[in-house]
């Protein structure tokens, strides 16, 4: 059984982060990030938040990452991401790339 769920997300990368080419330490990350989430829950629409702030390429789709299976994320990201109900918006996730917001979409 094939189990996938689509969702969506803000990243926040910081220096020596995964791939990051950031130079914001990992302190400000964290704290943007709670920020953005603090909007978020005031009714900040999601995707216009990803829009704004991602530093995933997803961006420019409102950090639309698509359908996936478990497996295809790291496992932090995964994990919060299956948590969440349709509509859901996780608290902030860390994972070897930075921090996130996850929404899922399906």
């Amino acid at each position: 059984m094939s189990s996938q769920i689509r969702a969506a997300h803000i990243l926040l990368m910081y220096k020596g982060s995964m791939r990051s080419q950031a130079t914001r330490s990992k302190d400000e990350a964290l704290s943007a990030i709670t920020e953005v989430l603090a909007e978020i829950k005031e009714g900040a629409d999601f995707g216009q938040m990803a829009r704004q702030y991602s530093d995933c390429p997803s961006s420019e789709e409102g950090g639309d990452l698509g359908f996936f299976p478990a497996g295809a994320m790291v496992p932090e990201f995964e994990v919060a991401a299956f948590a969440l109900t349709s509509g859901e918006v996780s608290g902030v996730v860390e994972t070897p790339f930075g921090f996130h917001l996850i929404q899922r979409t399906d």
